[in-house]
């Protein structure tokens, strides 16, 4: 890994010498200016947690720690602004060909750009794409565990406020067993929270996020159960 002196080990003073090149990678503070106009759930601080669980997760895994860092830097930095006509539903699509014109303007070999262009295609919960390098899952799972844990009730929260949606709201027994709303049923965190959020977990793919994903799935399935058991005053 570039730069990283903690893997040192005595015995590799007495290896051959081994040729490192590193990679030009995009600055934090380049990233951040991506991300001026980000929606409060999705900016540049979702981002540097990202970053920072891409680099632990990378670390534990095995992955490359440059394709990571470029790919967490650049997943998001199309399609998260509230101007941008809701186009969350193809952000990875956008930010993947984003990525592909920043990292060639640093001059990243071609097989580097699509390996990074794969993470942040396969990123979305919802992609019709596998992320099948090691890479790619670690960018999948450092995005959803910060969809769940404390930040991920904050940002549930954030996200109905933005689009207007209640924080709770007692879901129909249609939606609990089936996820089909009953017409005129609205959307609420809490409906976010059954729907999506409470099967991250079994979604991960690598072990350390695994086990992350057990830990911060209690903890917001405990957050909601309270939330419901307050609102309807069994507490």
């Amino acid at each position: 890994m570039c730069g990283d002196s903690r893997h040192w080990s005595f015995s590799v003073l007495f290896q051959p010498l081994e040729l490192v090149v590193c990679l030009p990678m995009p600055t934090v503070e380049q990233a951040r200016s991506w991300y001026s106009d980000a929606d409060p759930v999705h900016d540049f601080n979702h981002v540097l947690r990202v970053y920072r669980l891409v680099e632990h997760l990378a670390e534990k895994e095995g992955a490359d720690m440059e394709i990571v860092r470029a790919a967490a830097l650049l997943h998001d930095a199309r399609g998260s602004s509230p101007g941008e006509n809701n186009q969350r539903d193809d952000h990875h699509e956008a930010s993947a060909r984003f990525a592909a014109e920043v990292l060639a303007e640093e001059e990243w070999p071609q097989e580097e750009i699509d390996a990074v262009m794969h993470c942040i295609r396969t990123h979305r919960f919802r992609s019709p794409e596998i992320p099948e390098t090691i890479e790619a899952q670690v960018l999948f799972d450092a995005d959803k565990l910060d969809a769940i844990g404390a930040v991920g009730a904050m940002r549930a929260i954030a996200y109905a406020v933005l689009a207007g949606q209640p924080v709770y709201a007692e879901p129909s027994e249609s939606f609990v067993n089936s996820f089909e709303k009953e017409a005129g049923e609205g959307h609420s965190s809490y409906h976010e929270f059954l729907f999506k959020l409470s099967r991250i977990k079994d979604h991960m793919y690598t072990q350390t996020g695994k086990a992350m994903a057990e830990q911060r799935h209690n903890y917001l399935s405990g957050f909601f159960e309270q939330l419901r058991a307050e609102i309807s005053g069994e507490k």
